[in-house]
Parts: C-alpha cells; sequence; structure tokens
C-alpha cells in the first residue's frame, strides 16, 4: 500500500467503528467510514471532545453536529508541494479535499518534474484541484475538467491560495465524456491523464453513471486524446469491488497495445496515529512510459 505520509496539518488520530477522527488544521472531525468494521475500543480522548461530528441518517443522507462554532472555511497546507486548500465540511460528509490522493501528488510532480519537457494534462472529474495545482506547480499546463460548477470554483480559490493563479490552467464545467469526446474531433493532445470518476453518479440528463459499467468504455476513449509519446495515466477509484488489480488489467489492456509502457496498481491510504497501521482509502492503476 502507497501511504501519504507527509502531512503535517492533516492526520487521523484513531478509527473505530465505522468512523474515524481526524484532525484538519486544528478541527477535529469525525466522520463515517463503512470500511472501519473493527470496534476497537475509543481510548483517545479526542473522541469525546471533537469540534464536529458527521452522522449518517437512516433515512440517507446525514448531518453535522458541531460542539462549537467552526469557521465556515479554514485553510490547510500540504507543505511538500507548497500547496495550500480551502477546508469546508459539506452536507456529504466531504470537506472538499482527500488527504490520501497527496500521494499521488507526489508521484506526478515528480513525474513531470523529471520529463524535463513541456507536458499537457488532462485532469477529469477534477473536483477541487489537487492533482491540477501539483501539476501546474510542478511546471505543467492543465485542463481541469469536472461537472460541478461549484467544485470548480473551489479548485480556482485553492490555486488563488497556491500562488498558481498565473499558471496555464483551463477551467472548464463539462460533462468528461462529452469533453473528451469534442476534443477528440477537435484534434486536441494531452501527454497525461488524471482520472478520478464517481462510484455512482447521474449526468444532466438523468443519464446513471454506474463506474463498472462505464470505466472502460471511458478509458477507452481518452487513449484519443493521448499524444504519441504520453508521460502517463493514472486511475483513481473508490469503488470497493473494483480491485487495484482489475483497474491495472483495465487500463493495461485500453494502453498497452498502442504504447507500450508498463502498469502499476495498489491502495492508496493515510496512517492512522493511535493503531501505527495505515487506513486503506481507495486505489490508483498507473500505465506509464
Amino acid at each position: 500500500m502507497r501511504a501519504a505520509a507527509q502531512w503535517k496539518q492533516y492526520r487521523i488520530l484513531d478509527t473505530s467503528s465505522q468512523e474515524k477522527l481526524e484532525v484538519w488544521n486544528g478541527v477535529t472531525l469525525i466522520r463515517p467510514d463503512p470500511q472501519i468494521i473493527w470496534k476497537t475500543p475509543r481510548t483517545h480522548r479526542s473522541w469525546q471532545h471533537a469540534d464536529g461530528h458527521y452522522s449518517r441518517s437512516s433515512s440517507g443522507g446525514g448531518s453535522w453536529a458541531f460542539a462549537k462554532k467552526l469557521p465556515e472555511k479554514w485553510q490547510m497546507q500540504y507543505e511538500p508541494l507548497g500547496l495550500t486548500f480551502q477546508i469546508s465540511p459539506t452536507g456529504f460528509k466531504h470537506t472538499g479535499l482527500f488527504p490520501e490522493q497527496a500521494v499521488n501528488w507526489d508521484w506526478i510532480s515528480e513525474k513531470i518534474r523529471s520529463a524535463r519537457r513541456p507536458i499537457s494534462v488532462l485532469n477529469l472529474f477534477a473536483y477541487t484541484g489537487g492533482a491540477t495545482l501539483a501539476c501546474a506547480a510542478a511546471g505543467a499546463s492543465v485542463c481541469h475538467v469536472d461537472a460541478s460548477k461549484g467544485m470548480v470554483q473551489w479548485a480556482r480559490e485553492n490555486a488563488a491560495l497556491s500562488g498558481l493563479t498565473e499558471k496555464p490552467i483551463r477551467w472548464l464545467v463539462d460533462d468528461c465524456e462529452k469533453f473528451v469526446a469534442r476534443e477528440i474531433r477537435r484534434g486536441r493532445k494531452y501527454d497525461a491523464i488524471i482520472m478520478d470518476p464517481p462510484s455512482y453518479g447521474r449526468g444532466p440528463g438523468g443519464e446513471i453513471w454506474k463506474l463498472e459499467n462505464s470505466i472502460y468504455d471511458l478509458v477507452q476513449l481518452c487513449t484519443g486524446v493521448l499524444t504519441e509519446k504520453p508521460l502517463f495515466f493514472l486511475l483513481n477509484s473508490y469503488t470497493t469491488g473494483l480491485s487495484p488489480a482489475v483497474m491495472g488489467y483495465l487500463i493495461g489492456s485500453a494502453l498497452k497495445p498502442r504504447f507500450g509502457g508498463s502498469v502499476t496498481a495498489d491502495e492508496i491510504g493515510l496512517p492512522v496515529e493511535q493503531s501505527g497501521m495505515i487506513l486503506p482509502c481507495g486505489s490508483t492503476a498507473i500505465w506509464e512510459q
């Protein structure tokens, strides 16, 4: 497993009974995580003194309960890459950042810097821009695409906080699959692709997106916007039914016949202070030249 272990302002203190106890730059939150099936004793004192607790409802969804008034937004830095992010608890338990992805930001940054040539990156389902900022800070030009206008605006704010406003980033609110199809027709090419698709969702026309049924076709489509000598293709998944090996096989079968290269795939995770172990937080498959 590859662990995002370089955070200073983010920590997981403990995990137990489908919940994790986290610190987000001084703010302690308890959030649900259904894969935490162990029922270890909650001996860490912060379980009883958390600033916010998100609880799921039996009827669906959930809500936050706060022990004190928190700022609507606050900032958190990822020091190794000099990136700053806006943190804000949302109605869907999330905070606007997936800290485990830092292990991928580190890899992406090093890959781009080592290429020693101009690199253009297409970031699909780009959310609040963690990977976009890592690419831009490393010197790449980036096309950032997400279907949510609010998430794209949040990403732009993160870019400003990170001092990357003047970097060559295209910010686009669009359906990722339809955008890629148009880019193919326009003949536009990219040296690298990052993709972090949702497990399940609905398109603007009510279309149902289910990752297992749609991801191969989308990856195959994306090969049509790669340059003749692409640098990498990185695919993330939080779908428990998709093992790293399956994801690796998927991108390998789509890219290796045409581009050669190699594929690696593994779980990514975050250190847990109380246990000294790593909490799995999804999977990443990487094709690279």
